[in-house]
């Protein structure tokens, strides 16, 4: 199967999951990822802002602010192909769609890759050794490549995103963890 077929494969088998149980189990692997020691000993969390059909990160920026971490959310520079880390504070007044319409931070200067302890990942799908199928930009996988980049990366979707294997190429990067609404799973690279 090419990584075209396995993403729309993906993609439907996300928005056949109705709503409610999307919220019920999205809360789920919150809670999961806040129990994990990777989260507790960090300070500084980036997290992707979720749209619809995406596992929903604002109860990690909740707990995340509640244990007096730092949030910060990506702001992508699509002609570029970047993403700059940006502190958010709030998922209502920092937080609008962009371009993609993607919600993104307002304003704010970029946080330095180098200070950042965890990246929460998003994507269409994970296999078991830790390949992640996004969505075709190379925009993570770019980041996360980044010279500086120190951080635990840890993918966060449900369960049935996880397959047996995702064609992975050169640039793609693998996780160093996945959680998913009902178990964690850790890479060795």
């Amino acid at each position: 199967m090419t990584k075209q077929e396995l993403r729309q494969q993906l993609r439907e088998r996300v928005a056949a999951v109705p709503p409610d149980e999307l919220h019920r189990r999205s809360v789920a692997a919150a809670r999961l990822l806040c129990a994990q020691p990777e989260y507790k000993r960090a300070e500084i969390i980036m997290i992707y802002l979720s749209t619809a059909h995406e596992v929903d990160t604002s109860q990690i920026a909740l707990a995340a602010w509640a244990d007096l971490k730092r949030v910060l959310a990506p702001r992508v520079a699509w002609e570029q192909r970047r993403m700059l880390p940006i502190e958010i504070n709030s998922l209502t007044s920092d937080v609008q769609p962009g371009s993609m319409g993607i919600p993104e931070p307002l304003e704010g200067i970029p946080i330095p890759v180098s200070d950042i302890d965890l990246v929460v990942v998003p994507g269409l799908g994970f296999d078991t050794r830790g390949n992640r199928l996004g969505r075709g930009r190379g925009v993570y996988d770019r980041f996360l490549a980044h010279r500086d980049f120190r951080a635990v990366s840890c993918a966060l979707a449900l369960e049935d995103q996880v397959v047996e294997s995702i064609p992975a190429e050169e640039n793609d990067v693998r996780m160093n963890m996945l959680v998913t609404d009902r178990e964690v799973r850790r890479f060795k690279h």
